[in-house]
C-alpha cells in the first residue's frame, strides 16, 4: 500500500558553525527531493530558524540548475547563513506560523547536537498544533560529537586542515627549535585536536606533535610543565596540540576562566575567538622553564580558530558523505519518515565502508559524544586506534620529506 504524503513546501536550514562541506548536505537534500510530486517547491531559511522567527523571506531553491548546485556544493561555509538560535516557546509559535504561512510540510535542519534539538522542538510543536510537519535532522559538526554517529560531516575536512597545519608547523619548529603551542577547536570533545596526530607521517618519536591535550583528560598545570621540560630534553624542541576546551580536575574550562567577555547564545565563552589560552600557557612555560643560560625558552602560540572550519580544500570522503546524508534525509522523508536524524555508521575499516541510518531525534538531541577511552593514550597522547579511525576520513595527505640529520 502506497504511503500518502502531504503536499506542500520543503524548507531547509543550516545551523551552528559553518563547515567546508555543509553546502554539500544542502545540495544533497535538494537533489534528493527533486522529482517527488508532494514537494511543490524547495525553500531555504535565511540564517536558520532565526530567519523564520524574524519572518525573513526565504530563498527559493526550486529552480537551481545542476551546474549551480555543483558550484554551491563545492563552496565552503553556510550559503543560506547560519544561526545559533535555540527557540523558546514564544519562538516556536513564530516558527509554526511561518511554516504554516509557507505551507511547509517538510523541514530539514543541517547542524550539530543543538540543531538536532531544535529539529525535535519544531516537530513536537507541529504535533501539538495538529499540523503535519515532518522534521529531519541532517548531521554536521567539525567537533565530531554527535551521539549515534561514527563521525559527522565537517569533521573530516577540519581534521584534514589540522593535520596539514601541524605537518607544516612541525617542519617550522624543527628548523628553528623551540616550544610551539597550537590551540585547536573542541569545547567538550577532543576529536579535532586528536587529528593533529595524523601529522606524524614518519612514525618516529621525533615527529610532532609531541604532546596532545584533550578535554577528556584533566589538565594539570604542573604536569604540563614537566611534560614540556622532558620533551625539550629529549628532542630539543616541543610541538604541542591543545584543545580549546581543556578542563581542570574539577571539570572547569581553563580557557573560560581566562575570558570574561563574549559569550554565545548558549551561554558558552567564545573560546575560538580568543588567544588567551595559548598566551597563558606560553607565559607559564616562560616563567617555569629556564635554558642552560638561565633565560626562558623560545615559546610561541597560535590559535587555529575559525579557519579550521571552512578551508577550501575539503576531504573528498567528507564531501561525498556530506552530500549523501542530505540525499538520504530527503529520501527517507519521501518514504514516510516523520521525524529523525541521519547517522553515519562505519561497517568496515579495511576497506573503509559506511552506511547511513535513521536514528531517533531523542538519541542525538542536545547530547555530546566524547573521545572513547580506547582512543586515548595516557594524559598527553592518542592511541593507534584513533589514528586508524581518523585516517580514512581526511583524504590523501601531502608527504613530507626529511633529510637524515
Amino acid at each position: 500500500m502506497a504511503i500518502r504524503l502531504p503536499e506542500g513546501t520543503a524548507i531547509i536550514g543550516q545551523s551552528g558553525g559553518p563547515t567546508a562541506v555543509i553546502n554539500q548536505s544542502l545540495v544533497g537534500v535538494i537533489e534528493g527531493l527533486k522529482g517527488y510530486a508532494p514537494v511543490k517547491r524547495i525553500l531555504g531559511m535565511r540564517h536558520g530558524v532565526d530567519g523564520l522567527i524574524k519572518a525573513k523571506a526565504p530563498v527559493d531553491l526550486t529552480a537551481l540548475t545542476s551546474e549551480q548546485l555543483d558550484k554551491l556544493a563545492r563552496t565552503p561555509s553556510a550559503a543560506l547563513g547560519s544561526s545559533r538560535a535555540k527557540p523558546n516557546e514564544a519562538d516556536c509559535v513564530k516558527i509554526y506560523e511561518q511554516c504554516k504561512a509557507l505551507d511547509v510540510r517538510y523541514f530539514f535542519y543541517i547542524g550539530g547536537n543543538d540543531s538536532s534539538d531544535t529539529c525535535r522542538i519544531v516537530y513536537e510543536m507541529g504535533q501539538k498544533q495538529g499540523y503535519d510537519l515532518r522534521c529531519v535532522h541532517v548531521p554536521k559538526t567539525v567537533d565530531n560529537d554527535l551521539m549515534g554517529n561514527d563521525h559527522t560531516p565537517g569533521f573530516g575536512s577540519a581534521a584534514r586542515y589540522v593535520a596539514m597545519a601541524f605537518m607544516a608547523d612541525d617542519r617550522d619548529n624543527a628548523s628553528l627549535p623551540g616550544i610551539k603551542i597550537n590551540v585547536v577547536m573542541g569545547r567538550n570533545a577532543g576529536f579535532l585536536t586528536a587529528a593533529s596526530a595524523l601529522a606524524r607521517q614518519h612514525h618516529d618519536e621525533h615527529s610532532g606533535p609531541h604532546l596532545i591535550y584533550l578535554p577528556e583528560v584533566a589538565f594539570d598545570v604542573d604536569r604540563f610543565v614537566h611534560d614540556v621540560s622532558e620533551c625539550l630534553s629529549k628532542h630539543g624542541r616541543c610541538q604541542i596540540a591543545v584543545s580549546e576546551g581543556i578542563k581542570d580536575k574539577d571539570g572547569v574550562e581553563i580557557g573560560a576562566k581566562l575570558i570574561s567577555g563574549e559569550k554565545d547564545q548558549h551561554g558558552n565563552a567564545q573560546l575560538s575567538g580568543s588567544g588567551a589560552l595559548g598566551d597563558m600557557l606560553s607565559n607559564l612555560l616562560k616563567e617555569r622553564l629556564k635554558g642552560p643560560t638561565g633565560k626562558p625558552p623560545r615559546v610561541r602560540a597560535d590559535t587555529l580558530g575559525y579557519m579550521q572550519r571552512c578551508w577550501p580544500d575539503p576531504s573528498s570522503v567528507d564531501a561525498a558523505e556530506a552530500r549523501a546524508v542530505g540525499v538520504k534525509a530527503a529520501q527517507e522523508a519521501m518514504t514516510g519518515l516523520t521525524d529523525g536524524s541521519i547517522a553515519i555508521i562505519r561497517t568496515s575499516n579495511h576497506p573503509y565502508k559506511v552506511e547511513k541510518r535513521v536514528i531517533r531525534l531523542a538519541d542525538v538531541a542536545a547530547k555530546t559524544r566524547h573521545m572513547p577511552v580506547e582512543f586515548l593514550n595516557g594524559h598527553n597522547n592518542v592511541s593507534k586506534a584513533f589514528v586508524e579511525y581518523a585516517r580514512p576520513l581526511v583524504g590523501e595527505l601531502p608527504v613530507m620529506f626529511k633529510l637524515p640529520m
